[in-house]
């Protein structure tokens, strides 16, 4: 019985820092900024509310050197310190992004083509933010 208590409380002591670390709440200064993976872009401006404003620009060099080209733009919604974004007219495309001290881990949910990106452009990936405070927005298509 001892030996059971003392497993059962090992457990325990495992199970809630983890479960607390996902309940972190990101503040908006926190969210804020430009975040870098290689050549791909995320902008990311808090707008109360638990919505993001969030924005996705991603490059993926082919081996004839030219490049295929993704971007996505829209809202997220963040609970804790997970958001959700599902890019504006696409079907099967759900990114979620994790914000950690220093970071941005992404996760994408369908191919290229159903995420409305080029050929092998992808955002899943652990971003370094590179900038803070309130983020511009670029048009992707000037």
């Amino acid at each position: 019985m001892k030996n059971f208590l003392l497993i059962a409380s090992c457990l325990t002591l495992l199970v809630v820092p983890a479960a607390a670390q996902n309940s972190r709440v990101v503040t908006a200064t926190q969210a804020n900024g430009v975040y870098r993976f290689y050549d791909n872009e995320f902008r990311v401006l808090a707008l109360g509310h638990n919505k993001l404003k969030v924005q996705f620009d991603g490059i993926y060099h082919t081996l004839a050197k030219s490049v295929n080209m993704g971007y996505a733009g829209g809202e997220a919604t963040i609970e804790g310190n997970v958001a959700t974004f599902i890019p504006e007219d696409t079907q099967g495309c759900k990114i979620t992004m994790t914000f950690l001290p220093g970071k941005l881990v992404v996760k994408q949910d369908g191919d290229d083509a159903t995420c409305g990106f080029g050929h092998n452009v992808y955002s899943t990936g652990t971003y370094r933010k590179v900038r803070g405070g309130k983020t511009k927005f670029e048009n992707p298509f000037k």
